[in-house]
């Protein structure tokens, strides 16, 4: 689709508030044609992702700058969400690797397509889908002091998790574990693969966060739902910051109607 206009940010207040950057829709650089599937707009494979219908597993290459790994405790997580809501009979694979920083932080989209295009080795095979998710050792290149962006789905099977980021955010007073910070950003992103919020899984219900034009932003306006275009994590002032938001009814039932659980 279009690219998307929805910036999403983590604010710092008296409690975190979390959610995507802008889940860009990005002009391919490798033209390989056995790779063509794995560069296709955003929410395109959802049906892909979601189902056994065309693919019976999942690949998901997590590739990290040196220094800037996840934790154990959000990969454990983001297994965790991910067999609770897809279809892959033949199992969910994740495998880590580091590579040497590029040197280009701060980042735009464009830049981590080509760092993408420099690292990816998985691509869909046979009836196994593949996934790229890019560790960063830097943050956007449009962020602020106020404002900060965790991560981006980009492309159908291609996201960036920006972990200097989360990892200065994690230091904040009351603020929520790197590990919570990291899983919340992890199933959030992959859920917009997932075509979350209608931006490739068709809507059962209207609960799309809108613009004042009417327009939807590919978030949902259920409180407190993962997808919210602003997540709170709960209030660090209370002791309550570990909780990592989860997809409401309403998400669900669109996942499920586009074959997952």
């Amino acid at each position: 689709m279009q690219l998307l206009k929805f910036l999403s940010y983590l604010f710092i207040s008296s409690f975190i508030l979390v959610s995507c950057s802008d889940d860009d829709d990005t002009t391919p650089i490798n033209n390989n044609a056995s790779q063509v599937a794995n560069l296709r707009p955003l929410g395109s494979s959802a049906n892909d992702l979601l189902s056994a219908a065309s693919f019976n597993s999942l690949s998901i290459e997590i590739v990290s700058v040196q220094g800037f790994e996840p934790t154990a405790a959000a990969i454990s997580g983001f297994r965790e969400f991910l067999q609770e809501r897809l279809f892959k009979p033949d199992g969910i694979t994740i495998t880590q690797r580091t590579v040497t920083s590029s040197n280009n932080a701060p980042f735009n989209i464009e830049e981590v397509a080509e760092i993408e295009n420099d690292t990816r080795s998985l691509f869909n095979l046979e009836d196994d889908i593949a996934v790229y998710v890019y560790f960063a050792d830097g943050g956007k290149e449009d962020d602020t002091d106020e404002q900060v962006t965790l991560g981006s789905a980009y492309l159908n099977t291609s996201m960036v998790i920006y972990e200097s980021t989360l990892r200065r955010l994690s230091t904040r007073p009351n603020a929520p574990s790197l590990s919570t910070i990291e899983t919340a950003t992890l199933n959030h992103e992959f859920a917009h693969l997932l075509g979350l919020v209608n931006i490739g899984t068709p809507l059962q219900s209207e609960h799309e966060d809108t613009d004042t034009d009417g327009e939807g932003n590919g978030h949902c306006n259920v409180p407190s739902c993962l997808m919210e275009a602003a997540i709170e994590f709960g209030s660090g002032m209370m002791g309550m910051g570990e909780t990592i938001p989860e997809l409401d009814a309403q998400c669900i039932a669109d996942l499920q109607a586009n074959g997952g659980r």
